[in-house]
């Protein structure tokens, strides 16, 4: 007939057991958060990441519209009206039809005052306004400059491939009104430049 095993060993054996099993769960636990880096290292190594191997080839779709037959010479052009010097980085260069192209204005407040204004743009020939594509402009809605502030901005742009091949240059003229001040050559209706700028946006 056996011995029956006292209950101190019972509690022993339980004690054991549950540490093991605390540290199995820790374990497997630490495996887990490891499998994130360690799946993304493989992604890496064998291309596997369909999700950024599809943005890389989205972006080099876009580049294929790019049209490297043709340049178009782009003139920019700043006026200022009121209390603000304003002026292009570069006059012009050219551009490939389709590239996206960065050109930077500043523009200066030369008032002890804070000034907001608004930057119109036109374009010459007219017909050019429809094939040249804005992504970011500082015209799409107001500025306010502090006294004596000077600041960078800029336009990233391209040039629509559509655009008739008859036109060669484009001139961009933008005219920065104070807004809220009598705007000069408005005849006798004497609008304002807050009246005469377009809605955001524009």
């Amino acid at each position: 007939m056996s011995t029956p095993t006292p209950r101190g060993s019972d509690w022993t054996l339980n004690r054991s057991m549950l540490i093991k099993l605390v540290v199995m769960a820790a374990v497997m636990f630490g495996f887990g958060f490891a499998l994130v880096p360690l799946y993304r290292a493989i992604c890496n190594i064998t291309g596997a990441n369909s999700l950024v191997k599809r943005d890389v080839t989205a972006a080099g779709a876009k580049n294929t519209q790019v049209d490297m037959s043709r340049t178009v010479s782009v003139e920019f052009d700043a006026n200022a009206r009121g209390a603000l010097s304003f002026t292009p980085e570069q006059n012009a260069f050219d551009v490939h039809p389709g590239a996206v192209t960065v050109v930077k204005y500043r523009v200066t407040n030369g008032q002890n005052r804070t000034v907001q204004a608004q930057a119109i743009p036109s374009y010459a020939p007219a017909v050019a306004g429809q094939y040249f594509e804005k992504i970011e402009c500082f015209c799409f809605k107001q500025q306010t400059l502090a006294p004596h502030e000077t600041r960078e901005m800029s336009v990233v742009f391209f040039v629509d491939p559509k655009l008739p091949r008859d036109v060669k240059t484009i001139t961009l003229s933008y005219t920065f009104f104070e807004l809220g001040v009598q705007a000069s050559g408005t005849g006798s209706a004497g609008k304002t430049a807050q009246e005469a700028a377009p809605a955001e946006g524009a």
